[in-house]
């Protein structure tokens, strides 16, 4: 009888921040990557910068195309989903799925917005019957790296009611079918400079364990 080869892997790495050096979310995002690779060796990646190459927004032949079936879509409604198209393509593909996000302005970066409304789309990553609403992304697991400018957004916190990307990414994630999301909240950048290594080391150590029990 012949082994069973080893399952590969693949992460789609989405990073979202206008800062190219200095960034903590892309920072805890290569630490993650770094932890991914020892765990999986052979896993591939696919890496997505929605920052540094802009996607469209969403417009009315975009949004006309998404409710129409495919063997009634126009040219012009063909040509507005390519990019919703490879998008969810790249997502169906992944295994897990590696946000890497800041908060801008109490909520997400608008470019990451802008792959979020790609990607969430009626019967290609979500099902509504009528009645109720069903995720399509089945059996995958998603990372997601948080670096907030203050501190004190955890739940129960002072700022907690100001934290609207932890929220909204898990609930978005979870109602596409994400089995799991795990984030990792890396408070305080600008106000405590003298905790951010021993909160990135905390952060790389969550990582590690959160991979530990993933089958190879």
């Amino acid at each position: 009888m012949r082994p069973t080869p080893p399952s590969t892997h693949h992460l789609l790495r989405i990073d979202s921040s206008s800062r190219v050096t200095g960034s903590y979310s892309r920072k805890l995002g290569d630490q993650f990557e770094h932890a991914w690779i020892k765990r999986f060796p052979a896993g591939t990646i696919t890496r997505r910068d929605v920052a540094l190459q802009s996607l469209p927004h969403i417009e009315n032949t975009t949004i006309a195309g998404m409710f129409t079936p495919p063997e009634q879509h126009s040219s012009e409604m063909v040509a507005a989903l390519v990019q919703s198209d490879t998008l969810i393509a790249e997502l169906k593909a992944a295994d897990t799925l590696l946000l890497t996000v800041p908060m801008y302005n109490f909520g997400v970066p608008s470019a990451l917005k802008a792959w979020i409304d790609q990607i969430t789309r009626i019967g290609h990553t979500f099902s509504f019957d009528g009645s109720n609403f069903g995720g399509l992304l089945k059996g995958k697991k998603a990372h997601v790296v948080i670096a907030y400018g203050a501190g004190g957004y955890a739940h129960g916190a002072s700022f907690a009611a100001a934290n609207f990307v932890e929220p909204y990414l898990k609930f978005l994630l979870a109602f596409l079918g994400f089995n799991e999301v795990i984030t990792y909240n890396d408070e305080a950048t600008n106000t405590n400079p003298a905790g951010i290594a021993a909160s990135h080391a905390m952060i790389t150590a969550q990582m590690e364990t959160s991979l530990k029990g993933v089958t190879a």
